[in-house]
């Protein structure tokens, strides 16, 4: 994880010209859902707030590489500032947030898919970013692309040798992730059709960087992962969906449709230092993050790529 995390970061220094974290960041901490709203991912101020405390977050492993790379950046401007954040899934970040244990939960899908409604209205969404899915297979197999049905029929175990679909005469491992995870539940809805995958449990995780060895290193191997975890990855063979790649630019136009919102959410209001590192993430100032790191603007989305998703 902190391999593709050094990854990633590097590729924004390159990208957006920033200044790198300065030594002092060496002793900081940071690890790797309808309630009410605020506003959605567009970035629309700078940030200038000067905070001291402490804040934790936990939840979506497709947000992680993001909220990870501004609490470093976050902790470089407040020399007084601790941001924690680790994974986990989304299900355990919003579970976790509910329950007062984080003072951030970061997911995938809205909290009134994975809590209670009475439990999700205690919480206030910030939507600071939009994500993509893509399915991911070993390089040598020779697929570059599915159609749905095809993707559907593999993941629910019905083709069981990529011999079916044109490939090699190779067995199908599903590389699949567990019932709290928000990645899951975006996938099952815009990629699967709300069709439950058959899950492998022998090799079921929502570490998205265990999930891509897996497929590296197995031929047969399909899972899938946040385009973000695709950035300076070229071990994988990230899937077309009927001939449509899954691309930052397909998603914003609309043809590519295996997408979703990234999500923190606070308890109430949360805690002041929540508040500031929420805002920031959604501020000018780092903007020029999002789309280095595989993630997309919201305020970039076509009326198209909106509708399907209403």
């Amino acid at each position: 994880m902190k391999k593709i995390l050094a990854m990633a970061v590097a590729t924004i220094i390159m990208v957006s010209g920033l200044t790198a974290c300065s030594d002092n960041n060496d002793e900081k901490e940071t690890s790797s859902g309808e309630a009410k709203n605020t506003t959605s991912a567009e970035t629309t101020e700078s940030y200038i707030t000067k905070i001291s405390g402490s804040a934790t977050a936990s939840g979506s492993s497709a947000l992680l590489p993001l909220a990870q790379a501004a609490a470093e950046e976050f902790m470089r401007i407040n020399d007084d500032a601790s941001i924690i954040v680790n994974g986990g899934g989304s299900g355990t970040g919003l579970k976790q947030v509910a329950d007062g244990s984080v003072d951030i939960g970061n997911s995938d899908v809205s909290a009134e898919k994975k809590l209670d409604e009475d439990i999700a209205k205690e919480l206030v969404d910030h939507k600071v970013c939009t994500v993509t899915m893509a399915a991911v297979v070993n390089k040598e197999l020779g697929i570059d692309s599915l159609s749905k049905q095809q993707l559907i029929d593999i993941f629910t175990a019905k083709t069981t040798n990529w011999s079916e679909v044109g490939g090699p005469d190779v067995d199908i491992m599903l590389v699949t992730r567990p019932s709290s995870s928000g990645t899951r539940a975006l996938f099952k809805e815009f990629a699967l059709g709300g069709v439950d995958e058959a899950s492998n449990s022998s090799l079921e995780t929502d570490d998205s960087g265990t999930l891509l060895e897996t497929v590296q290193n197995n031929k047969g191997a399909i899972g899938y992962v946040a385009l973000s975890y695709l950035v300076n990855n070229d071990k994988v063979k990230a899937l077309a969906i009927d001939g449509v790649a899954p691309t930052l630019e397909n998603t914003y136009n609309g043809s590519y449709t295996v997408w979703g919102y990234e999500h923190m959410y606070t308890k109430g209001e949360g805690s002041d230092i929540a508040q500031e590192f929420i805002k920031y993430m959604m501020s000018d100032d780092f903007a020029s993050y999002i789309e280095a790191m595989g993630y997309g603007a919201s305020s970039k989305l076509t009326d198209k790529a909106i509708a399907t998703h209403e």
